[in-house]
């Protein structure tokens, strides 16, 4: 290329870049910057820009057709019979074309830029209800729960905890449809915040989710590392038990796509309800595991509860109100209530990837009825049974070996498939908002984007082995996380996404807002008196309850951290219990 042709290539790239696209005949036009010549999470994107393109896809996604052909229970049940969607997702993209680089993006069109994310939005809406409930850790934690709230205390808190996790839901989705469009893609939590707060929010957003996914991956490898053990057992090094499960999250953490990922999902939760009713089956006609009572709920409120004594157990013990006056245990079960309804933090990721996120809602209410209902059966049914001696996960209170084992077995398959959704998500939080912004990493359907996952997955993994391996206590471990990230996640940020998304948007009215022939912005105010407008507007009071929202679970988030760091400090002071150990926390006894 010689000097003539640069210094034009140039010229060009500075009018494109100032808004300025030369049209042969009519002369230089005055546009907009094209979204496709935006840098990643640019702040310079106005709320209204967002908004203006969020209407035209909505728009574009309403009209596309359903599933065609008659539907019965079985397809209900197993979404992945109803036939294919087709639409304007079924679109041709350039595989060669790093879009993470702004470079490479001048040389595409707008609508190959819109195309790319057309393409990723493949999952159907029906697979939303699976990918939800495929979950090993909240059941399972739920009889925990009750054993140290008590039946009255423990019945409300879930039932407050389900309902607000729902409405929770429902503000993340109404946010994501205002936000979110093929231009300016919404792919995680921190994207929402960003565009709501600004980046010092989606940081926080992002570091949080981080942290939260990978313990999630870890808490699992615990879980199986103490069924493996406890199958074995306890002839196997517990820390190798548990290192079994890192290396298989090697293998199975090569899924990239939900799409990819649903058939698991449909699995996962039957296998779910397959080991409740089994578990269930054998706290009915069996004793509880006595000998791992030191990591029972009743350890954690008064050890004398679960303490031999001439060598005979306690007899199995309820309560109709709080068990005990220690409140930090129950403060801890009710944080293992909390993590049944730990989903929120990846709803973004499920609407990004489905065709109409419209109908989102639908799946998620679904969800959360089922979670409602059935772990709530189940936890009430285990407690009645095996009282102050349930554990968390509760298939691993089992006491008949044939019946523990059979248990064990099915949680193993179905909890790496939760992990590896968990993993998925992390990885992919990771690659979009590190190797994607700062190394202009190319997209994950491209090539060279498959051998980056290739290389990240063991090493996500291992590091989640070293989390989980490092904490042996289950309850303690999930309860820090649950006040550290989850109830952060489900409850505090929603509404706090959602009092600013709906400040801003009641102040545009009345206003032109975005031109999008032009790039102009004409607003009435900005700073302080605008948002003060805007919490004033039409539905000021969704705006006050959405701060006492906010600040009622901030407090919750704080109450939780006390308790689940005294529930660490007393399962510590087991000398038999340490990090990277051989000993299983199931082989320790009061």
């Amino acid at each position: 290329m010689d000097n003539h042709e640069k210094v034009a290539e140039d010229e060009a790239s500075r009018q494109v870049s100032n808004g300025i696209v030369h049209d042969d005949k009519n002369g230089p036009v005055n546009l907009a910057i094209p979204p496709r010549l935006r840098r990643l999470h640019d702040p310079e994107v106005s709320f209204q820009e967002y908004q203006h393109y969020a209407r035209i896809t909505r728009a574009e996604q309403d009209a596309l057709p359903k599933p065609t052909g008659k539907k019965n229970l079985l397809m209900y049940l197993i979404p992945n019979l109803q036939k294919a969607e087709t639409g304007p997702a079924d679109v041709a993209v350039r595989p060669d074309v790093n879009t993470s680089d702004i470079e490479q993006r001048k040389t595409i069109t707008d609508e190959e830029w819109t195309n790319a994310s057309r393409a990723l939005r493949t999952a159907g809406t029906g697979a939303i209800f699976y990918l939800i409930t495929t979950d090993i850790l909240g059941p399972f934690g739920l009889p925990y729960a009750f054993a140290t709230t008590g039946w009255g205390p423990g019945t409300a808190l879930y039932t407050v905890f389900g309902f607000m996790a729902g409405f929770s839901g429902y503000l993340l989705w109404d946010c994501f449809m205002g936000l979110d469009s093929f231009q300016f893609p919404v792919k995680s939590f921190g994207d929402i915040g960003f565009r709501v707060y600004g980046t010092w929010c989606r940081y926080l957003f992002n570091i949080l989710q981080a942290i939260q996914l990978i313990c999630n991956v870890g808490a699992i490898i615990i879980s199986n590392g103490e069924a493996l053990s406890e199958a074995a057992k306890f002839k196997l090094c517990y820390a190798i038990c548990c290192l079994v499960w890192a290396l298989a999250g090697f293998v199975l953490g090569q899924i990239r796509t939900l799409q990819k990922f649903t058939w698991l999902a449909n699995v996962a939760v039957f296998l779910n309800l397959t080991i409740m009713f089994i578990t269930m089956g054998a706290a009915a006609h069996t004793d509880p595991l006595y000998s791992a009572s030191a990591s029972s709920a009743g350890y954690s409120i008064d050890p004398a509860l679960v303490t031999p004594v001439n060598g005979t157990y306690p007899p199995v013990q309820h309560s109709g109100g709080l068990p005990s006056s220690n409140f930090a245990a129950s403060l801890n079960g009710a944080m293992q209530a909390v993590y049944s309804y730990g989903g929120s933090m990846i709803f973004p990721e499920f609407m990004a990837e489905i065709r109409r996120p419209r109908d989102f809602l639908k799946g998620m209410w679904s969800a959360q009825l089922f979670i409602y209902v059935c772990y709530m059966l189940y936890g009430l049914f285990m407690y009645g049974y095996q009282g102050q001696y349930v554990q968390t996960p509760a298939y691993l209170g089992i006491s008949a070996y044939g019946l523990q084992t059979a248990g064990n077995s099915l949680a193993i398959v179905s909890a790496l498939i939760a992990a590896t959704l968990y993993g998925n998500i992390g990885i992919k939080v990771l690659y979009n908002n590190v190797l994607v912004e700062f190394f202009k990493a190319p997209p994950l359907e491209s090539k060279r984007g498959r051998y980056i996952w290739f290389a990240l997955v063991p090493i996500y993994w291992s590091v989640a082995y070293v989390i989980g391996a490092s904490i042996p206590d289950f309850a303690g471990f999930t309860g820090i996380v649950a006040a550290v990230c989850i109830l952060q996640f489900t409850y505090s940020f929603p509404p706090l996404l959602h009092l600013g998304y709906q400040i801003q948007k009641s102040a545009m009215e009345g206003e032109t807002g975005f031109d999008a022939s032009t790039g102009e912005l004409a607003v009435q105010d900005r700073g302080i008196k605008r948002w003060v407008r805007g919490f004033l507007g039409k539905r000021w009071y969704l705006n006050v309850f959405n701060l006492l929202y906010f600040l009622g679970a901030m407090a919750l988030c704080g109450l939780g951290i006390y308790a689940s760091v005294k529930n660490l400090i007393q399962i510590y002071a087991v000398p038999q219990l340490n990090a990277f150990g051989c000993t299983s926390p199931l082989e320790v006894s009061a």
